[in-house]
């Protein structure tokens, strides 16, 4: 088994967490991003959206961070309570995943690594949309009162969240002040799971380094994102 991922991509990093604990023998093949190997006509081949992480599992291609957790444990778990069976968790798992997906991490991206990658300010918009996610995600964790965001058990849809909120650390955004329970999960998770923290540790430095020396990019051509001139900030 081989994924595809970068080291400080939240999508990755989520991946990488649920493989470690699986405990699933694999291969980390580096994506380079500032080299654009993502947008490669031999990457485009294992994903057509030209998108990071990819799972290389004997040939089978799998793109789509959400899909890849659920895979992993739907073939190599398939009791694990990272992914419990039941319909009712399984569909609060789920729904988290898709949360994540749809609402909270691209107003996180949108925010923290647009700006931080490419020619995007930081705007007020861009603050009030992000804040709104937060706010519904610090609802459902009032709602449940649970360690975890689908239970009082880990599941894959701690990863992919943790990894969301571990951008907004690395620009020393205020979480706890706002939304405290966010802050009080985020802090248990990385008490509770200090292997697995390790993981999204390192690509919290790597991003809060890029935040005070932003990549320089200018060799890229990238289909959507306008690209920062060289030397700008």
């Amino acid at each position: 088994m081989k994924l595809y991922a970068v080291s400080d991509g939240p999508p990755s990093l989520a991946v990488r967490m649920a493989l470690e604990a699986l405990n699933i023998p694999h291969e980390h093949i580096s994506v380079d991003y500032g080299k654009a190997e993502h947008l490669t006509e031999e990457y485009k081949k294992m994903n057509p959206q030209m998108e990071i992480p990819v799972l290389d599992d004997d040939g089978f291609f799998l793109s789509e961070s959400i899909a890849i957790l659920q895979y992993l444990c739907e073939k190599y778990a398939p009791a694990s309570e990272l992914y419990p069976k039941d319909p009712k968790d399984r569909a609060l798992v789920n729904h988290r995943l898709c949360f994540n997906l749809a609402y909270l991490y691209p107003e996180i991206s949108a925010y923290v690594m647009a700006p931080i990658f490419f020619d995007y300010q930081r705007t007020e918009m861009g603050l009030k949309k992000l804040n709104r996610a937060l706010t519904a995600f610090e609802t459902y964790l009032n709602t449940t009162g649970t360690k975890y965001v689908a239970g009082n058990g880990l599941t894959i849809a701690d990863f992919p969240l943790v990894t969301s909120i571990m951008c907004l650390e690395a620009i020393s955004f205020d979480i706890g002040t706002n939304f405290p329970t966010v802050q009080q999960w985020y802090s248990n998770f990385k008490q509770a799971h200090p292997q697995l923290w390790t993981i999204a540790a390192k690509g919290m430095e790597e991003i809060a380094d890029f935040e005070k020396n932003p990549p320089d990019l200018s060799g890229m051509v990238h289909p959507i994102h306008p690209i920062r001139k060289a030397g700008a900030k």
